[in-house]
C-alpha cells in the first residue's frame, strides 16, 4: 500500500485526508478521502460554513487523472448541508467543484484538450462521452471568469457576427474588440433583438467610448448604432468584403461557363474519321473554366503550378472573366494596407474602376460596398471565431468564450506552476 503522503501528492489534492486504497475489480483504483476538519461541512455553492443536515446519498466516486492506463477515483461521504442562502446542498468538497462527478485536475486537463484536440481525440483519451465535456467546459468557465463584465470596459471599436452553429438557421451572435483581437461577448440567436442585449450591458460613459462598429451588411446593425451610439461610425470588415467579391466573380465564371458551353454546342460537329492536320481542335474551354473556381478564388502566392496556367488561359481565353479576377484581387489588397489613407486612396479607384468596367455584379457590389463604407476612417481587421459541436448552446458559448476571449486556460500541473 503506498503510502497516504505520496497518494496525496500524486492526486494533487489540498486540504485532503487520505483513508486507504483498493483495487477494484475493472483494474481502476478507488482511493477513499475525506475532507480535513476546516473544509468539512461547507456549503457546495457558496463555500460558507453551513450546520449538518443528512448524509446525502452516501458515498460518492469523484473520477481523477489516469494513473497510466487505469482509471482512478476518490471516494467520500457526501452529506448534505443546511446553508442559509442556498437552502439543503451537497457539502462542498476541497478537490472538486459542486454538481461534478469529476476533479478539478481532471476538468482541466479536459478543458485544455476540448480546445486543443479534436472531440473525437478528447473522448477517446479520456475515456468520457464527448456530452460530458460541455458541462466541464462550463463550469471551468464561471470559475476562470468571474467578472465577464470587466472585459467591457475601455471599449473602443468593436466588431459583430453571426455565426451558423447548426442546421435550421441558429446563430450565435459574437461581439469582438478589435484592439485587442478577443471576443468580449456571446449569445444566442441573430438580429436586432439580440444586439440590442449587448448595449443594454453598456453604461452611458461606454457606449458614448464606441467609435468604430464592424459588421457585414445586415440593416439592423445600423439601426442598433443608431439608437444605442449614434455617434459610432459604421463601417464593414474585410471578410465580408472579399467574400462579397468572390461570390460576384464566381457569378461571372458562371456565366462565362454557360457561353462557352452554348459556343460549342453551336459549333460544326467534326465529321466521322480521322482529321486533317489542320483542322480545328475540340472546343474545351467550357471544360477548362468549370474547373478553374479555386484558382479565381485564391491569392495568387498560393496558386499551385496548374492553377497558374489556368489563370494565364483565362486571361488569353475570357478578358471579361480575367477583369473580374483583378477586381477582385484589387479589392483584397485595399485591406492589406498598413496606412489609413493608402487604403482610402486604393479603395476610391478601386470604386472608380468597378463603376465602369461594364461588368453588371461589380457595377452592383461598388454601390453596396459605397452604401455600407466609412470613406473616412476604416481600420478593420478579420474576426475569426471557432466553435465545436456541443449539442447545448450553453456549453458551445462558452466554448467559445474560452477560446476567443482572454480567459487564461492551463494544463492542471502549470496552475500550480503559477
Amino acid at each position: 500500500m503506498l503510502n497516504k503522503k505520496i497518494l496525496k501528492s500524486i492526486l494533487n489534492v489540498k486540504h485532503t485526508a487520505i483513508d486507504g486504497m483498493e483495487i477494484l475489480p475493472d483494474g481502476s483504483f478507488a482511493v477513499m478521502a475525506h475532507p480535513t476538519k476546516g473544509e468539512q461541512c461547507r456549503c457546495g455553492k457558496c463555500g460558507r460554513k453551513a450546520p449538518y443536515y443528512d448524509q446525502g446519498r452516501g458515498r460518492r466516486s469523484w473520477r481523477t487523472c489516469d494513473w497510466n492506463n487505469h482509471k482512478v477515483y476518490i471516494v467520500a461521504d457526501a452529506p448534505r448541508v443546511c446553508c442559509p442562502e442556498h437552502g439543503v446542498v451537497t457539502a462542498a468538497v476541497p478537490w472538486a467543484r459542486h454538481g461534478s462527478r469529476f476533479t478539478r485536475e481532471f476538468e482541466a486537463l479536459a478543458t485544455w484538450l476540448a480546445m486543443t484536440c479534436s472531440k473525437t481525440a478528447v473522448a477517446a483519451l479520456l475515456r468520457i462521452s464527448w456530452n460530458t465535456v460541455g458541462p466541464i467546459i462550463s463550469r471551468m468557465r464561471s470559475e476562470l471568469d468571474p467578472n465577464p463584465a470587466a472585459r467591457l470596459k475601455n471599449l473602443s471599436r468593436i466588431g459583430v457576427d453571426e455565426t451558423s452553429y447548426k442546421k435550421g438557421h441558429k446563430y450565435i451572435t459574437v461581439v469582438i474588440d478589435h484592439d485587442t483581437g478577443k471576443v468580449v461577448w456571446a449569445h444566442e440567436g441573430h438580429g436586432k433583438s439580440v444586439f440590442t442585449k449587448f448595449f443594454r450591458l453598456l453604461t452611458k460613459e461606454q457606449l458614448a467610448n464606441i467609435k468604430l462598429v464592424s459588421g457585414d451588411g445586415a440593416k439592423w446593425i445600423q439601426e442598433c448604432i443608431d439608437q444605442s451610439c449614434p455617434q459610432a461610425k459604421r463601417c464593414i470588415d474585410p471578410f465580408h468584403v472579399v467574400q462579397w467579391a468572390n461570390e460576384a466573380l464566381d457569378e461571372v465564371r458562371r456565366a462565362a461557363w454557360r457561353d462557352a458551353q452554348k459556343q460549342a454546342k453551336d459549333s460544326p460537329k467534326r465529321k466521322r474519321g480521322r482529321p486533317r492536320k489542320d483542322a480545328p481542335r475540340k472546343d474545351t474551354t467550357a471544360k477548362d473554366l468549370k474547373g478553374s473556381r479555386f484558382a479565381l478564388g485564391k491569392a495568387p502566392e498560393h496558386l499551385t503550378d496548374k492553377q497558374q496556367a489556368q489563370l494565364t488561359f483565362i486571361a488569353k481565353s475570357d478578358k471579361r472573366l480575367y477583369r473580374a479576377y483583378l477586381l477582385k484581387e484589387k479589392l483584397r489588397l485595399v485591406f492589406q494596407c498598413a496606412d489609413v489613407s493608402t487604403a482610402k486612396a486604393e479603395l476610391d479607384g478601386w470604386i472608380k474602376w468597378a463603376q465602369h468596367c461594364r461588368i453588371k455584379v461589380f457595377v452592383e457590389l461598388q454601390r453596396k460596398i459605397r452604401r455600407h463604407l466609412e470613406a473616412t476612417n476604416r481600420k478593420i481587421q478579420l474576426s475569426v471565431y471557432m466553435a465545436y459541436g456541443f449539442r447545448n448552446i450553453d456549453n458551445l458559448i462558452d466554448m467559445i468564450m474560452l477560446r476567443c476571449s482572454d480567459i487564461d486556460v492551463r494544463l492542471p500541473w502549470n496552475y500550480e506552476a503559477a
